[in-house]
């Protein structure tokens, strides 16, 4: 096969529940491979908030809706000679196969690489599936490929069992279900044959409480396969494994069942032809006397993204160069830079993914869990036994109170049983919790677990030593308890003791994680990979390093709220640092991200996002280094700012900021009295500490409508615009985070101003105006850049009111300020001393690179030396138009209305020379992903 010239890669759009950051790390590892191999990329993506759309890693990239007829222009107007679909999910694969069937790459003499289309049509073809795998001599569950409802309950009639329903060609098990009684069968058919883009699904005898395995497979031209990893669900069949606990490597099968399914799994891979990377899902009987197939995803996905993270081999560049057609055997082992990367991993310690679900902003949302994936990211951890990774793995989700020891009060475990355990354990995100409830306080053992939930009794088994050792915490050495895996939070809470005081004498008594490195081998063979787990067993010793070192804090697990939009900055905020001389170290937990892949930093970190992962971080850098590392804190979102207050009372050096500015722009009251000082004018109001001071409040506004805005929230958490006196009651009903600041609604025009300050000037490279009227959060707004309603001496006032802000704070670096615009006057609303989720539409939008320039304020240059002259800047030749797009169909009971709290899960581009054209494009682009 000759080497192509001209690559089209499709990336997979904006951010949706079971389509998520996953697929920006795996197109950034394939473009960032073809270009060395001296290949052009031609990259097609409509989401804004991606590394892949920088020209430096996209090569010749085009912001625009992924659709039939938008990307058939691209390929008639750049003329790329082959075309890369398996790395942009179900979107791109969906894509490449309706650009073959319109004839577009026939037309246009455009060749596939990689896996052929007929392979993906056999793998996602629900029938054709079947009928490959029965073929090969692999069993398959009872079931029936259907195109219409008649016949898919005249299956349900004559299998007489409950069944679920698996749709054709969809995401994250979009439109599937399980049903058991004719009615719930025919609402899920239909819902499944709704959702298939053509109009198909399987209707397959239910497997539940059989237990699910993953493999992520590569394979090449010359039929090399190999089993990356293999994966073990915690929860069993009927919970989507983007919503289940995954543990890897396979923990509960005897190795002769685990190799009987790989088998399995590469005999699949090799009938299919596949040519790249491919997950196969099957289903294990309990007892692990027999197996069936689930089925495949002939590309790059979730899991692959999981399984690289799991074992250090970088699945997404090598299926890249396999599409070039390079050979296994012909390239180097990506950990030890030698050998051979036609090699499976090994690894020596435990790996713990768990799901991040957005209830906390949704209680009103249905929480069970079923085949449709409801999560909007994941954390991951890693430690050398199970226990002490699930530990870690839920101090990665960021629990604000529902860490390992958290119980619901309304479960009244403390006094007595649940009636009905079955019931109680059921399926949700909150199993895991009511486990733990139940094993501690003596209403159920592993067993009794494991008969009601279906979980293997091991990891039933491994979940009660740990309750026994939580028992034990108290009047035992404080060794025992790290290594058994409890953070310093928990033990403080067992204990009585503050936090501080548990950390002081951890650290007084040498107590400290070693750091040991993922380098796909087990330690057989000398590793280069800069990737590092703690653990409080077994050290090892890292290689001292001769630089300063600068940490770039991640922003964690994916949430509404906080999405990929910050790990492009922190991955920007790595390569800046990197740029100018200094080791870029990167503190993160999501499997998924282009952060976490260790090629993007000097040294990456994969730990948990609190005071104690980044503080002992802290200290093994100063050993390493023999110097203070420096952290940025700016990038990380609302998770890293979170940080400051602490890593400032232990001396840490944060660049660009301190603990009083973050105080004073998080604190509404705080904030309002510098607008006061600096002569700028904010909304009329008070603060209210509890439900007389809001109504007294409101009088003292003049009445309804208001808006109230509790302190230290991310996407608008808790904020509400009150427009009625049933408003009010509504609220009061809520968990209310007093005290509120309460402001009169300002109406106008919002606007997003990102300023950078060296400390001495300010500079603004782009101010977004959002569409909607202020009320509606910013991140469910249409937005576009540069303003239109706005005339420029109004954006000049409001550029001048962000500068004067940052450098009444004392700021280096970045800052967001939203603001309104009313009769030619600016009203500021609040400002975070941080980047924003508009930094990367004003980066796409002007051709800036935002995050270098603020990286290099924050450390210290002036915005001269970071290429940036002082004040607004001009307006760019294009419009950019933002708009978002939301995934809450998935989420029955949440209601679509929007409001100050933000709802979106991602958002879209549209880029061109006229607002009007902008507009036509991201419109577009939003219908190509409407649910």
């Amino acid at each position: 096969m000759s080497m192509p010239k001209r690559v089209l890669v499709i990336g997979s759009g904006p951010i949706l529940i079971g389509q998520a950051a996953e697929f920006d790390y795996a197109g950034v590892q394939a473009c960032l491979a073809l270009r060395a191999e001296g290949v052009e990329t031609i990259l097609v993506n409509s989401n804004p908030a991606t590394v892949m759309t920088d020209p430096d890693v996209g090569g010749t990239v085009v912001i625009g809706p992924l659709t039939l007829d938008f990307v058939t222009r691209v390929i008639a107007e750049h003329r790329p000679d082959a075309l890369l679909p398996t790395l942009g999910g179900q979107t791109g694969l969906n894509l490449a196969v309706a650009l073959d069937d319109a004839g577009v790459l026939a037309e246009y003499d455009v060749r596939v690489l990689g896996t052929p289309l007929a392979a993906v049509r056999a793998a996602e073809d629900r029938g054709g599936f079947r009928d490959l795998v029965t073929g090969i001599g692999e069993p398959v569950p009872e079931s029936a490929v259907v195109e219409s409802l008649e016949d898919g309950m005249t299956f349900f009639r004559h299998l007489a069992a409950p069944i679920v329903i698996r749709p054709a060609f969809t995401l994250g098990g979009g439109g599937g279900g399980f049903a058991a009684t004719a009615a719930e069968a025919r609402t899920r058919i239909a819902a499944g044959l709704a959702a298939s883009p053509i109009g198909q699904v399987l209707v397959e005898r239910s497997l539940l409480g059989w237990y699910e395995i993953e493999f992520e497979v590569l394979r090449d031209a010359a039929d090399t396969t190999i089993a990356i990893c293999g994966m073990e669900n915690l929860d069993p069949m009927g919970v989507h494994t983007g919503d289940s606990i995954v543990v890897a490597p396979i923990q509960t099968l005897p190795d002769p069942v685990v190799q009987r399914l790989r088998r399995c799994a590469l005999k699949i891979v090799r009938s299919l032809k596949l040519e790249g990377g491919c997950n196969v899902q099957l289903s294990v009987a309990p007892d692990g006397s027999d197996y069936r197939v689930i089925e495949v995803n002939p590309r790059v996905s979730r899991s692959s993204a999981l399984a690289s993270k799991a074992t250090g081999y970088p699945i997404a560049r090598i299926a890249a160069l396999i599409a070039l057609g390079r050979r296994l055997h012909e390239m180097p082992n990506p950990a030890t830079g030698g050998n051979s990367a036609a090699f499976e991993p090994a690894v020596d310690y435990v790996v713990v993914k768990l799901p991040r679900w957005p209830f906390d902003k949704f209680p009103a949302a249905d929480r069970s869990l079923g085949v449709q994936m409801k999560a909007t990211g994941e954390a991951m951890a890693i430690d050398r036994e199970f226990g002490p990774a699930l530990l870690k793995a839920i101090r990665s989700l960021e629990p604000r109170g529902r860490g390992w020891l958290w119980e619901d009060p309304a479960w009244n475990l403390e006094h007595r049983p649940p009636d009905d355990v079955r019931a109680f354990l059921s399926a949700s995100d909150t199993r895991l919790w009511r486990i733990v409830g139940l094993l501690r306080h003596g209403w159920a053992d592993a067993a009794a677990i494991s008969a009601a939930t279906g979980i293997a009794p091991w990891f039933s088994e491994r979940i009660e030593e740990l309750v026994r050792a939580e028992e034990q915490v108290v009047g035992s050495p404080l060794l025992d308890a790290k290594l058994a895996g409890f953070g310093d939070a928990d033990i403080a809470t067992l204990s009585g003791a503050p936090w501080a005081a548990v950390r002081r004498a951890r650290v007084r008594s040498g107590i400290h994680p070693a750091y040991r490195r993922v380098d796909t081998c087990a330690g057989e063979f000398p590793a280069e990979t800069p990737y590092f787990y703690s653990s409080y067993a077994d050290p090892e010793v890292a290689p001292p390093a001769d630089r300063q070192s600068v940490i770039v804090v991640g922003s964690g697990p994916i949430r509404i709220g906080q999405g990929i939009e910050f790990d492009y900055c922190s991955v920007r905020a790595a390569w800046a640092v990197r740029e100018m001389g200094l080791d870029a170290v990167v503190v993160n937990n999501n499997p998924e991200t282009v952060s976490t892949d260790y090629d993007a930093c000097t040294r990456l970190y994969f730990e948990p996002l609190d005071t104690e992962s980044v503080l002992d971080i802290i200290d093994h850098e100063r050993a390493l280094t023999g110097t203070p590392p420096v952290v940025v804190l700016t990038f990380g979102g609302q998770t890293a700012i979170d940080l400051a207050k602490d890593l400032a009372y232990a001396d840490v050096p944060i660049a660009g900021l301190s603990a009083e500015a973050i105080e004073i722009t998080e604190d509404r009251e705080r904030f309002a009295a510098l607008l006061d000082e600096l002569g700028i004018e904010g909304p009329r109001g008070s603060l209210a500490g509890d439900r007389d001071g809001l109504h007294a409040a409101i009088s003292g506004l003049g009445g309804l409508p208001v808006i109230v805005r509790p302190s230290w929230v991310i996407g608008g958490r808790g904020i509400a615009v009150l427009r009625t006196d049933e408003d009010v009651r509504d609220y009061l009903a809520t968990d209310v985070g007093w005290p509120l600041r309460v402001d009169e609604l300002v109406e106008g025009i919002e606007l997003d101003v990102d300023a950078i300050s060296d400390g001495s000037d300010w500079a603004v490279p782009g101010i977004l105006e959002q569409i909607d009227p202020p009320g509606i959060h910013s991140g469910d707004s249409v937005a576009v850049l540069p303003p239109q309603r706005v005339g420029r001496a109004v954006q000049e006032l409001a550029a001048a009111a962000a500068g004067k802000i940052a450098m009444a704070l004392g700021l280096r670096g970045v800052l967001n300020v939203q603001m309104i615009a009313t009769d030619d006057r600016i009203v500021v609303i609040e400002a975070n001393p941080r980047a924003s989720r508009t930094v990367p539409i004003v980066a796409k939008a002007t051709g800036l690179d935002v995050v270098a320039i603020a990286v290099r304020c924050a450390l210290g240059s002036s915005l001269a030396e970071a290429g940036m002259a002082p004040g607004l800047a001009a307006d760019g030749p294009r419009v950019a138009v933002k708009a978002p797009i939301g995934s809450l169909w998935r989420l029955p009971g949440v209601s679509a209305d929007l409001g100050p709290e933000m709802r979106s899960t991602g958002e879209v581009l549209g880029l061109a020379d006229t607002a009007d054209e902008a507009t036509d494009l991201a419109r577009r682009a939003v219908a190509a992903h409407a649910g």
